[in-house]
């Protein structure tokens, strides 16, 4: 789809008001987060869904402000695409007649598809091109009208953001111990020893650095947990993320998921496990307790679209599957996020706070 063609299917869609309404937010993202000046900037997207178009909503806002900023902007979409599903050939085209020292930014209902030629991991094709990059995907959760749950994400001040996000790194690398609770049943203990602490603050102003949006986490990979979590926010499974209406309880042993207790939202977590299981060349990897997160995004909130669940301040989450990409030792085909409220987490006993 082609430039003009894209915006005349906005309109035929009625959502390029819309796209227009919303792309100051998106000039802010494109000169904060990326500081994108002379270089080419490449939108990726797809087409999304009926009464499901968040993610070209976005990339028509994100196009629209960088014409409005007069930058190299050029774009290219395709059908959605899911699991194992490949990226249609002019997304792996494009990627490749992008210079090095270019700006990519994604947004996806699903994903954007296996692409034999780049290999396995987009992140690492844009960091050996020395691309700036920023993606916001599995947006198909999300009906078009809740849109504004996304824009109001990105709408946050970074600078508090990356400010808050270096004094919790820092707390955690500097802790020995974390334990983290809730009232309605959590109760996990984390060794942080030698824990790689990461953060997703939004700054992926220089080339070859990138990350996703919204801001607002700090997340690492446990070596080391065990007890109880209990899962009432947001649950990703194999075919998107749900909200939770009944809590999802996972007991974790030595960093596995060995029981899942729950109703219907705990049976399609499971279900998707053993899905998972029966295609993965090693199914022992698939239970992996592979993250535990903290949302620092204030302005965030949980609307069932994990990108935007797991930034929500006031939450924390753990994943299970792989973590290998950020410091972890697990590599498999999952990494499914789960999002739950309130926790009281204490480092070598003090409560955290920033």
């Amino acid at each position: 789809m082609e430039e003009k063609e894209f915006l005349e299917w906005l309109e035929r869609e009625d959502i390029l008001n819309l796209a227009k309404k919303y792309s100051g937010y998106f000039a802010k993202v494109l000169k904060q987060c990326l500081n994108v000046g002379k270089e080419k900037v490449l939108l990726v997207g797809d087409v999304g869904y009926p009464t499901r178009r968040v993610a070209p909503l976005l990339t028509a806002s994100y196009y629209l402000a960088a014409k409005e900023l007069k930058l190299d902007v050029d774009l290219v979409l395709q059908e959605p695409k899911r699991g194992l599903d490949k990226a249609e050939t002019k997304i792996v085209k494009k990627l490749f007649d992008m210079p090095i020292n270019s700006t990519i930014i994604v947004n996806m209902s699903g994903k954007i598809g296996m692409m034999d030629h780049v290999g396995k991991s987009f992140r690492k094709f844009c960091t050996t091109h020395n691309h700036k990059f920023a993606s916001t995907i599995s947006l198909s959760s999300i009906d078009t009208f809740m849109v504004k749950g996304v824009i109001t994400a990105l709408s946050v001040d970074y600078s508090k953001v990356q400010k808050d996000d270096k004094l919790l790194k820092h707390k955690i690398a500097s802790g020995k111990v974390m334990k983290v609770t809730t009232r309605i049943g959590t109760d996990l203990t984390i060794d942080l020893k030698n824990v790689d602490v990461r953060s997703a603050d939004g700054k992926y102003v220089k080339f070859g650095m990138g990350g996703n949006l919204p801001a607002g986490e700090v997340y690492f990979a446990p070596y080391n947990i065990n007890g109880k979590v209990v899962i009432d926010g947001s649950s990703r499974n194999t075919e998107d993320a749900v909200l939770i209406q009944k809590p999802i309880i996972l007991i974790i042993e030595d960093n596995k998921v060995v029981a899942i207790k729950g109703d219907e939202e705990a049976k399609l977590l499971d279900e998707s496990l053993k899905q998972a299981e029966d295609r993965a060349k090693y199914p022992e990897r698939i239970r992996y307790l592979a993250e535990f997160g903290i949302g620092t995004n204030p302005k965030a909130k949980i609307i069932g679209a994990t990108i935007v669940d797991e930034k929500a301040y006031g939450t924390a989450h753990v994943a299970i599957g792989s973590n290998y990409w950020f410091g972890g030792k697990n590599k498999t085909i999952i990494h499914y996020d789960q999002v739950f409220k309130n926790p009281l987490i204490k480092i070598d006993g003090k409560p955290l706070k920033f």
